[in-house]
């Protein structure tokens, strides 16, 4: 049986196929942020369950590391 790694950030998704879509980061996948800032990648992993940001899979078939506008209103 294969065990599946599960990211803090990206769940089951391929932390190599997640772009950050927001921030000084902005073009780069999840997996080069956690090898580029591993501070901020950990501060990113805490954010999770507060909602600030959410995956999505954008037009281009790419998935999207993105800021939650929900999330921003309720500051």
């Amino acid at each position: 049986m294969m065990s599946v790694y599960h990211s803090p950030i990206t769940g089951i998704i391929d932390e190599s196929k997640v772009l950050v879509d927001f921030g000084k980061y902005e073009g780069k996948t999840v997996k080069e942020v956690a090898e580029i800032d591993p501070d901020f990648y950990t501060s990113l992993a805490g954010d999770k369950g507060e909602g600030v940001y959410a995956i999505r899979r954008h037009r281009d078939k790419t998935f999207r590391l993105y800021l939650n506008p929900l999330a921003q209103m309720d500051q």
